[in-house]
């Protein structure tokens, strides 16, 4: 994939969108993947974008992957969680080798809840209708076993980046709303979603175009 570095002036949703429709020609169904740090508003931009493209395109989140709290317990993950081992990455490929295999058919699709604190079956749905499923996730362009068969099943995989202070006062104020206190959620962002960001930069040159510092406005 070429690397190309783009900003907030050059790239519009609508542009964005434009080049996404792009994916599916010659092609019964395509994979949109967009990886990132923690923070940097990928499911925002996944969801604009499958808005803008219409009854074409689907959502397929990375999150809806997560092991339950209760399987994390069992890994001894609890601390961990949202960190690489704690996905079901087998289970996001196979349902991602499904999405292109069987365009036919309605197809499932999990997500997480953040006022459950787990993974939900079936919240999405990707219709026959859909060309173009827009996939997001931290861990999409890693080259790590299991992330390597994902990335290698998307048609193009865009990074998200946001400035790291924008990217921690989301992540703490995420941690917040779920409940924990200030102090657990400035603990929690320093020593899990950071290092799990960390490994995510490393992935920044595998993706075929690099989003930087785009301004969440543009996706309303």
């Amino acid at each position: 994939m070429e690397n190309t570095d783009d900003t907030a002036a050059t790239d519009d949703l609508a542009r964005l969108a434009a080049d996404a429709r792009k994916l599916t020609a010659g092609v019964p169904r395509a994979v949109l993947g967009i990886a990132g740090p923690p923070g940097t508003g990928k499911s925002t931009l996944a969801r604009a974008l499958v808005e803008r493209i219409g009854e074409d395109a689907a959502y397929l989140p990375l999150d809806g992957f997560h092991l339950s709290n209760g399987q994390l317990a069992r890994l001894g993950l609890t601390g961990r969680k949202g960190s690489e081992p704690s996905f079901d990455v087998a289970g996001y490929v196979a349902l991602l080798r499904r999405v292109l295999g069987d365009p036919g058919h309605d197809i499932y699709v999990p997500d997480y809840d953040r006022t459950l604190h787990e993974p939900v079956a079936a919240r999405h749905l990707v219709p026959p209708a859909a060309r173009l499923v827009i996939t997001e996730g931290n861990y999409l362009a890693c080259d790590l076993p299991g992330w390597r068969a994902a990335y290698d099943l998307m048609a193009e995989c865009w990074y998200l980046d946001s400035p790291a202070e924008v990217r921690q006062r989301r992540l703490v104020e995420r941690q917040l709303a779920g409940g924990r206190s200030p102090e657990e959620a400035v603990t929690w962002v320093a020593t899990n979603d950071g290092p799990n960001g960390e490994l995510v930069e490393t992935s920044r040159g595998r993706c075929g175009r690099i989003l930087s510092e785009i301004g969440m406005d543009m996706f309303n």
